[in-house]
């Protein structure tokens, strides 16, 4: 059964809510701070949730000019907006905690800020058919994964009433991004190969794959590091499979790729494909600060002041 993107799009707008409707002073910040095991390693933890929240935003904001009809075009400016108020919502968690410092910005891993940094240079000159389909996989492997591992670990009541807020939004997200991606399967089949041969030719989506494949192996290992059980990281990556694989979603020679990359990520015994992602990720890390992009000026707009 085929989305309504109107009637989407008008519970969108009925479902929108402001910082300020959150009391960010209530009791229960202690179930944080006074958690000697917890709270170390937690500032790392909302700071690369911050800024995947980042990752989905720039991606929404190139969407929204390749949207096919205005109706999806205003859906996915909605959702760029939604995804900077999730970041600014999670920044006022980490000022509630006493992990920022004045207006200070958290520091996001190098892996995410390359991903951003591509993003902010690329994500516009790429079509529907590749943000279409990658976004979904971040949104529910990475956002998904991540923020499920926040609300069970963290007893903070304020911290699940901005959760609720946020997770109501990623789960319309995720309803778009599904019907995006099955609709990204109709049209002739050679038409498509022909595309996604033409794009996998391109320098800049090969780059944009360069900064992608480690992120996911890095996060994996934050998450484990953490506590996760890399299971719960490998449901995420499973549904994207499960839930995109409609006829049309099929047909998408992008969702083929996606899927049998997922795959890949979830199976250890693939060494054709760890060997390399887990070097480039110790790479990386050997990256030093000041030869590191700098950080978009957009940025600069959030905020974990809660205004109306």
């Amino acid at each position: 059964m085929q989305l309504d993107e109107t009637k989407m799009l008008a519970k969108i707008k009925a479902s929108q809510w402001a910082l300020a409707d959150i009391d960010w002073d209530a009791p229960g910040r202690e179930l944080v701070t006074e958690n000697k095991e917890l709270y170390p390693k937690l500032k790392a933890f909302m700071a690369d949730l911050m800024w995947i929240e980042h990752v989905g935003a720039r991606g929404f904001a190139a969407m929204a000019k390749k949207a096919p009809n205005e109706t999806l075009a205003e859906i996915y400016r909605y959702f760029h907006a939604e995804e900077q108020k999730h970041a600014n919502a999670e920044m006022a968690l980490m000022k509630r905690w006493g992990m920022l410092d004045g207006d200070e910005l958290p520091e996001p891993n190098i892996n995410i800020r390359l991903v951003v940094e591509w993003l902010d240079t690329y994500a516009d000159q790429m079509p529907l058919s590749v943000l279409g389909s990658v976004i979904p996989m971040l949104e529910i492997t990475l956002d998904g994964a991540l923020c499920k591992f926040l609300l069970d670990t963290v007893e903070d009541p304020v911290c699940h009433t901005a959760f609720k807020h946020i997770n109501d939004d990623e789960s319309r997200h995720l309803g778009v991004d599904f019907h995006v991606l099955e609709l990204l399967g109709h049209g002739p089949l050679y038409r498509q190969g022909i595309e996604f041969i033409g794009r996998m030719l391109d320098p800049r989506l090969l780059l944009g794959i360069a900064s992608y494949l480690p992120l996911l192996n890095k996060m994996r290992d934050n998450l484990v590091e953490l506590g996760l059980k890399e299971e719960k990281l490998y449901d995420a990556v499973r549904k994207y499979e499960r839930v995109g694989g409609t006829p049309g979603g099929r047909r998408n020679p992008w969702f083929q790729l996606i899927s049998r990359q997922g795959r890949w990520v979830i199976d250890r015994g693939v060494r054709a494909y760890h060997v390399p992602v887990d070097t480039l990720v110790k790479l990386t890390a050997r990256i030093p600060a000041k030869a590191l992009p700098r950080v978009p000026t957009w940025v600069n707009e959030l905020t974990w002041k809660p205004a109306a």
